[in-house]
Formats: C-alpha cells, sequence, structure tokens
C-alpha cells in the first residue's frame, strides 16, 4: 500500500464545509504518517479527470471530502479498482457516508477512521448500483421524489433545503400516480400506478430518509421499495415515517429484491446518489463487491429481517 493519499475535496460542499473539512482531514492521515495529495477540479468533469488519474497514477487511497454529489464523483473514479474510497461526510446528505457508519460532522475523527482501516486491513468491499456505465452507491429515486428533484433544480431561489421543501409542495398540489412497468430477475413485467419505486443499494437518501431502510450493501442484491397508488391524504401520512424507516409496513408499501431492475414510466427522471440519471426507461444492475471502502463497518445484514423477498 503506497503511503501518499489523494484527498479529493468539494469545497463547496455544506455551504463551505467542505473546504473547512479537508485540513482536520488531512491532518489526521499525515499524523498516521500518510503523505497527504489534494485534488479539485474547475468543474465536476474536471474534478472526475483528475481523480481518476489519481487512481490509475497508483494513489493509496482516494478519500471524498463533501457530501454525496462528490462521493458519487469519486465512484467513478474508483469502482471497480483495486483503490480503497474513504469519506469525509461534510455536505448536506451525507447517506453514503451514514451508511458506512462515519461521523458526520467531525473531519479529524472521519481521517483517523481511514488511517486506522488502511493500516489494520478495515478494508471492505461494498456492492454498487450500475445503470450504463454510471455507478451509485445509495438509492435510484423514481416518480413522487424525482419530480421534487426536477422541479427543485428549476427553482432559481430560495437556496438551500428550502428550495426543495417549496417544491414538494408544489408537487404535492399536482400529483398523480404514476403508470409504472417494473421487470425484476424473474423476468416478468409488473404493470403498476405507484407514487414512487425507490432502488435501494443503500438504505437512505434526502439526507436520512430511510427508504430502502433494510438494504445490505453487501448481499448482492437492491431493496426496491414500491410506494402504491395512494391520495395525497394517505402520502402526507406515510412520508414522515421515512426517516424511520417504519413506511415499510404500510399496506400500500411492498419491498422486492432484486439483482436487476427495469423501470419505465412516462414523463420521469431517474436519479442516483441525488444526480440525474436520465429519463425512464432505467435499466439498474446490483454489481457485488464493486468498491472497496474505507469505514467502520457496512450497513448491516438481514439476521432477522422479516420481509420476504417478493
Amino acid at each position: 500500500m503506497t503511503a501518499e493519499i489523494s484527498l479529493f475535496v468539494n469545497p463547496t460542499a455544506g455551504r463551505g464545509r467542505g473546504a473547512r473539512a479537508a485540513q482536520p482531514a488531512a491532518r489526521a492521515l499525515r499524523d498516521a504518517g500518510y503523505s497527504v495529495r489534494t485534488v479539485l477540479g474547475g468543474d465536476a468533469d474536471d474534478a472526475l479527470r483528475r481523480a481518476r488519474e489519481a487512481v490509475a497514477a497508483g494513489t493509496g487511497a482516494l478519500i471524498a471530502v463533501g457530501g454525496d454529489g462528490l462521493v458519487s464523483l469519486a465512484l467513478q473514479a474508483v469502482a471497480g479498482t483495486d483503490t480503497p474510497l474513504g469519506v469525509v461526510a461534510a455536505g448536506t446528505g451525507n447517506d453514503f457516508g451514514r451508511a458506512l457508519g462515519l461521523p458526520l460532522r467531525d473531519p479529524a475523527e472521519a481521517g483517523r477512521i481511514a488511517a486506522d482501516a488502511l493500516k489494520n486491513d478495515g478494508i471492505r468491499e461494498l456492492d454498487l448500483g450500475r445503470v450504463g456505465d454510471r455507478w451509485f452507491g445509495t438509492v435510484l429515486a423514481s416518480g413522487f421524489d424525482s419530480r421534487v428533484n426536477d422541479r427543485g433544480n428549476r427553482m432559481r431561489r430560495p437556496n438551500g433545503r428550502l428550495k426543495y421543501d417549496l417544491a414538494m409542495v408544489a408537487e404535492l398540489a399536482a400529483f398523480r400516480p404514476v403508470p409504472y412497468r417494473m421487470t425484476l430477475d424473474d423476468g416478468i413485467e409488473r404493470e403498476i400506478e405507484a407514487t414512487l419505486i425507490a432502488v435501494g443499494n443503500g438504505p437512505s437518501y434526502g439526507g436520512g430518509m430511510r427508504i430502502c431502510a433494510d438494504a445490505a450493501m453487501d448481499d448482492g442484491l437492491f431493496d426496491v421499495t414500491v410506494v402504491g397508488d395512494c391520495g395525497r391524504a394517505t402520502l402526507l401520512k406515510v412520508f414522515p415515517k421515512v426517516y424511520r424507516g417504519t413506511h415499510l409496513s404500510h399496506p400500500k408499501v411492498t419491498v422486492h429484491r432484486t439483482a436487476r431492475i427495469i423501470l419505465a414510466a412516462p414523463g420521469l427522471t431517474g436519479y442516483a446518489d441525488g444526480e440525474p440519471l436520465g429519463p425512464l426507461p432505467l435499466t439498474a444492475e446490483c454489481v457485488a463487491g464493486a468498491v472497496r471502502v474505507l469505514g467502520r463497518c457496512p450497513v448491516p445484514g438481514r439476521a432477522g429481517a422479516a420481509l420476504p423477498r417478493q
């Protein structure tokens, strides 16, 4: 293992938390005996190019300092390689870092965890989702939630999370269930009316909403959460439960487990790790052991889980 580590930094993540988090994380890595090189980019394409160059040059690890958007870029650079990925969570959502059991507001501790994992064989292999040549670590969203993203991305103001709260209110007012066609590993095409369908490699999106609460990141399968045809009143009742994952027991919610899924629906954009993938139809595959990560532990497995595979 080379002693040089690449710190992949988004200085604007979390309204500047990314830039502030880089220094204590780098200090913790240097204190552990590693040489630290910072990787920045002028824009997303440039940042990804530089991250891929660092991986190709044999960096000992690529450590993403930022939010889920930067982690998504980092995954494109390290997936399918031997280079481990570390995360210093410094964004708004931080769902990938949360899934790894990492501290969300302690960059020095996150740096120490990464260094300890490198020194003490604490590297774990986790699954990733793949759509075409794009990799994702947490959740592929489609339906009501992706429409909220679409609307929020079109809004110039206000800034931050308030924009998406207002977008959610507007989408609720215009809400209609979506006619989906969904094909799983069994090859059967299911035609269903649904509020949303979320394809989870990891359990949460949107900063801790546990939409696929029982998803394990090391079992080679997606958890597919289908929120069925329900009215606004039911949706308003169910949606707050997503933060605890207790929505899964609602009669309008079903969960399927599959290694591959084809989703088709008119007028919907798919989002993965909060980033737009493009319009449906989309085909997603769960690739077992696609990334090596530095963390305390992956999302736990399903010991004792009560949900049957459907």
